[in-house]
């Protein structure tokens, strides 16, 4: 006889049933389906209501929800506000633009890492170099324009941005005459490889290879010259997430002393209430403003402490680029990562146990363990394991602050970063020096300095909007081995740009003096240098558009 029992569980709607559960849900009889209800809230009250029922989900929509459309707000009020289980508030989620925001106000809206997912207009696809209204795209802070410092600012914003433009064209005119297009290969559709520009027969690969190398001698160029961009250059994003997180960022944004950021607070605050209101309810209301006063008052408290300690600390001039400061012994770190690969396996036995018995293996023991834990990569989306989280780095590093804006990105990481300012120098890209525009760059830095200093005095994070890209920017980074090598192969693939890089590079290189075995399980890391860095993925991407169309 055969048995079914799993069919016996089946809920039985009727008809009319069925025909409401249509709208709502992408099927009415199968055991996996989307929620398709229109309401924001009532997809989160449902996925909320599932774990405290017996119930299916669509029998509590037919019983609960379908005859009272404020179902999802009154229970969220009942579950937020009364019994304050946050957890709930992760069941909503909203998509929200934010435009011609500073990038002052936007890294400090990135710095929410968890629940959020952020989308920014690229420096390196997009001139900077067009005006709106006879101004140029940056950031009036409105306690700078309300100060004296007013034409001092607008003076050396002007001033970068007019560097910036002129030297578009001329850039690019450097580049394509570095790297003409008749010395490198593109697809040849009758051969079906690359072949030199020049050989090319068909008009439409004539046409293709124009597009590539138009794009790829682009972005080389706005690359140079995003150094030039000051820190105040507007810009837009794109914002995915969770009620629970956008309620904390609101707060935390309400917190800041930033005019900027506080009014982007109310703005946003006022679009979330309209598609996740239950949500985000707190985020100013006698919740959210103890949340704003604690941080607000931490953030003094420890400000006043750190004036008074930093005064005792010499300061060291000479920093590098990329330093590694905290690593654990090589053997421990072996240890670590052996006893957590073993451990998934060892049913009945202790982590304690399988760290005692990993350490009297010998070592050839253990580096086969490791070596085989990595050894099936094939490329760098194939990861290592949760083993590799056992081990961890903290790196500071001095980069410039166009560079830093990549790697902020990262969010499985720890990050902390210092108000940006001009007190450690500047990068000067060698195409500058090439061409011979480095006297325009300098004087754009020096007066940008000379703002700087004169704002901060009294005005310290506002003093941030006039700082320039090119200047570097001091912050730490703690991470783990799995998380480092994600971050390292990405930003070495051969189109990243060619200071995180770099920077990507030389972490590895730490990583690898302190930790060789373990540096090997990063198979996908780029160590060459390359002239054209969007070369390879301008033509990965017209073969795709071609593919499409055909």
């Amino acid at each position: 006889m055969t048995r079914n029992s799993h069919a016996s569980f089946h809920d039985n709607f009727s008809d009319e049933e069925r025909s409401i559960l249509n709208s709502h849900f992408s099927n009415a009889n199968s055991d996996v389906f989307a929620i398709i209800t229109p309401k924001q809230v009532d997809r989160g009250a449902l996925m909320s209501r599932y774990s405290r029922t017996d119930k299916t989900m669509r029998r509590i929509f037919l019983d609960e929800f379908a005859k009272n459309p404020n179902r999802g707000e009154e229970f969220y009020n009942r579950i937020l506000l009364e019994y304050g289980d946050d957890s709930v508030a992760e069941l909503g989620e909203a998509q929200v633009a934010i435009e011609w925001v500073s990038n002052i106000a936007a890294k400090k809206i990135e710095d929410h890492r968890i629940g959020l997912s952020y989308l920014e207009k690229s420096s390196r696809y997009v001139a900077f170099d067009q005006k709106v209204n006879g101004q140029y795209k940056y950031c009036r802070e409105e306690s700078i324009m309300s100060s004296s410092h007013a034409d001092r600012y607008l003076q050396a914003c002007d001033h970068a941005f007019d560097v910036y433009s002129k030297n578009i064209q001329s850039i690019q005119k450097f580049i394509s005459e570095n790297e003409p297009i008749d010395r490198l290969f593109f697809f040849d559709s009758s051969s079906k490889k690359d072949i030199p520009y020049d050989n090319l027969k068909s008009k439409k690969d004539i046409e293709s290879a124009r597009r590539i190398y138009n794009a790829t001698i682009k972005a080389k160029s706005l690359d140079v010259l995003r150094g030039l961009l000051p820190a105040s250059t507007l810009t837009n994003l794109g914002i995915t997430g969770n009620g629970r997180a956008f309620e904390y960022l609101l707060s935390t944004m309400y917190s800041s002393n930033l005019d900027e950021v506080k009014k982007l607070a109310d703005k946003l605050h006022i679009e979330l209430s309209l598609v996740i209101p239950s949500f985000i309810r707190r985020a100013n209301d006698k919740y959210g403003k103890s949340l704003q006063s604690y941080l607000a008052n931490t953030r003094s408290a420890i400000s006043e402490l750190a004036q008074h300690h930093i005064k005792g600390i010499e300061r060291n001039e000479n920093t590098q680029s990329v330093k590694l400061l905290n690593f654990e012994d090589n053997f421990e770190a072996e240890v670590k990562i052996v006893s957590a690969i073993l451990y998934e396996h060892a049913v009945g036995q202790s982590l304690e146990n399988i760290i005692k018995y990993t350490k009297s293996i010998t070592s050839e023991d253990r580096h086969n363990i490791i070596q085989t834990y990595t050894k099936f990569r094939t490329n760098r989306r194939h990861r290592p394991g949760r083993a590799f989280e056992m081990v961890e780095y903290t790196f500071e590093m001095f980069t410039n602050f166009g560079m830093f804006r990549d790697m902020h990105r990262h969010r499985i990481l720890t990050l902390e970063r210092q108000l940006l300012s001009t007190r450690h120098g500047y990068d000067i890209p060698v195409e500058v020096i090439d061409l011979d525009i480095t006297k325009d760059y300098k004087d754009c830095m020096y007066k940008s300095n000379e703002v700087y200093e004169i704002i901060s005095k009294n005005m310290p994070e506002e003093a941030q909007y006039v700082v320039n890209f090119a200047y570097r920017y001091p912050y730490f980074i703690k991470v783990n081995l799995r998380e480092a090598c994600h971050l390292i192969e990405l930003r070495t693939i051969p189109q990243g740009h060619p200071d995180y890089r770099d920077i990507c590079q030389k972490m590895f290189g730490q990583i690898k003096l302190v930790h060789p075995l373990l540096a090997d399980g990063m198979k996908f890391v780029d160590l060459e240098k390359y002239e054209l860095e969007r070369l390879s993925a301008e033509k990965n991407a017209e073969k795709k558009r071609s593919d499409y169309i055909n």
